[in-house]
């Protein structure tokens, strides 16, 4: 009976003890409950806004065509002894790609030429004729008549000489149609005849077609509202194309490798396809190896101009309000968050080009915008702007440069 008494006042003091205890937990020395401490002031990081030179792009698709074009066609009805050229090969200009049976050619230029020579022959006795009725009809010899016969007679041999040897000329040109030669240098394609085709002069079909391949166009498509929102940027002064390589153009192929040489842009066409909304630039394009060919698709890389105080943020720091706009966080001089509407003109790499709502100084929140809302306090740290998880920067649609 003692002992269990002596148990149940050990359990007593336990339970006051434990009282005790709490009790100075949950109080202070003097019996009041503390206050909790104060939050602390979310921390954002920022970059300060500041002006660069920026080389404005835009990549555009398009397609190769020839720089010449040669449809060979026969200038005389014959029939072809042989062909003379490699099909897919290069040929020059003036090379023979195929020969006409010229037999029934040269017997017309032989035929030709006698007639030319009978005319010849005959044409001293009729002018020393003439000569004699002249110096007759001053004497009354002659009549009148006899003279103007003779005179007319020399007019005529004389006609009929220019007629033969035009006739003669004619025949020596059609002779030289029965050598069909490349009227431009280039490659040529297959050939639509084989020998002993008979061919009619200036035929639809083409025998073949030579292309010149170096340099090549490159026609690219413009939709007019761009165009029309480049003619703003110059107009407002926002753009400089004066620069040293503003026509060179660059190609990416189809594979998604950039081809090594430059291009220079042409001109402009100046009627819209009204099927697509679009005019046409015409690119210039060296191409000494045949890697480009006629008909194939590639993207071109054309230089709008340069602004030269273009303000360029990173593309985290812009968000969208419920009603699509964009919309970045700024902190002001007091600390505080102020919210500010934003003009996007386009994305550069990993950047955007921001056209209005920012001025040179402003800090903009970067990294922490999800934790604070506008007029609330935080506490700026540096952003670190090159850190890519896997190490490759991205392609730039444009190339800044610090000003």
């Amino acid at each position: 009976m003692q002992r269990t008494e002596a148990v149940y006042e050990l359990l007593k003091w336990s339970v006051m003890l434990a009282a005790l205890l709490g009790g100075f937990l949950l109080g202070g020395c003097d019996g009041r409950a503390q206050a909790p401490p104060p939050p602390a002031a979310p921390e954002v990081a920022t970059v300060a806004v500041s002006t660069q030179r920026v080389v404005l792009t835009t990549e555009l698709p398009g397609r190769t065509s020839a720089y010449r074009v040669a449809e060979i066609r026969p200038q005389i009805n014959g029939l072809i002894l042989k062909r003379l050229f490699t099909e897919g090969a290069d040929v020059k200009a003036g090379e023979v790609l195929y020969q006409i049976d010229p037999a029934p050619f040269q017997a017309a230029l032989d035929n030709a030429r006698a007639a030319l020579g009978r005319a010849e022959a005959n044409l001293p006795a009729i002018r020393l004729r003439a000569d004699r009725y002249q110096e007759l009809l001053a004497d009354k010899a002659v009549s009148q008549q006899d003279y103007d016969d003779t005179a007319a007679s020399l007019k005529q041999a004389e006609a009929d000489i220019q007629y033969y040897r035009a006739m003669v000329e004619t025949a020596r040109i059609n002779l030289g149609y029965t050598r069909i030669i490349a009227p431009i240098s280039g490659r040529i394609g297959r050939s639509n005849v084989t020998d002993g085709a008979l061919l009619t002069a200036y035929q639809p079909l083409a025998l073949s077609t030579i292309q010149q391949l170096d340099p090549i166009y490159v026609d690219v498509p413009q939709s007019t509202t761009e165009l029309q929102r480049l003619q703003s940027r110059l107009a407002d002064g926002r753009l400089d194309q004066n620069g040293k390589n503003q026509k060179k153009v660059k190609l990416i192929l189809e594979d998604g490798r950039p081809y090594a040489l430059e291009g220079t842009f042409q001109f402009r066409e100046v009627t819209v396809d009204p099927t697509t909304g679009t005019v046409i630039l015409r690119v210039i394009v060296p191409n000494p190896e045949g890697a480009l060919l006629p008909g194939m698709f590639v993207r071109a890389v054309l230089r709008e101009g340069t602004n030269e105080q273009a303000i360029l943020i990173p593309q985290q720091s812009v968000s969208r309000d419920p009603k699509g706009n964009p919309i970045a966080l700024i902190v002001d001089a007091e600390n505080r968050v102020a919210q500010r509407t934003v003009a996007l003109d386009r994305a550069i790499g990993d950047q955007w080009l921001v056209s209005s709502g920012l001025q040179v100084g402003d800090h903009v929140i970067v990294e922490g915008t999800q934790r604070v809302r506008p007029g609330a306090a935080v506490k700026v740290v540096p952003f670190e702007a090159n850190s890519h998880k896997d190490g490759v920067k991205p392609l730039n649609d444009a190339q800044p440069g610090a000003k």
